[in-house]
């Protein structure tokens, strides 16, 4: 796994364990449970299928390229 995917997942796990605590901190055992059962199986399955770890991190794309229209005052009449 390079880098920036470990640091993706890094973050995501780190985002479901505070909100987990969040939920048990305010009582709502259930969607904490939820959230926990959910999050473990998106973490299982990344081990078994790393193909799907690139489905479901969003990555920023390498190839962006500016590209700078000129402006018109054509487009600001009225």
């Amino acid at each position: 796994m390079n880098a920036g995917v470990h640091r993706r997942v890094t973050v995501a796990v780190c985002w479901a364990l505070a909100r987990a605590a969040a939920l048990d901190g305010q009582e709502r055992f259930e969607e904490s449970f939820a959230l926990n059962e959910e999050f473990g199986e998106w973490l299982l399955c990344l081990e078994d299928n790393p193909d799907l770890l690139k489905q479901s991190v969003l990555m920023v794309p390498s190839n962006l390229r500016l590209k700078v229209k000129p402006e018109t005052d054509d487009l600001l009449e009225i």
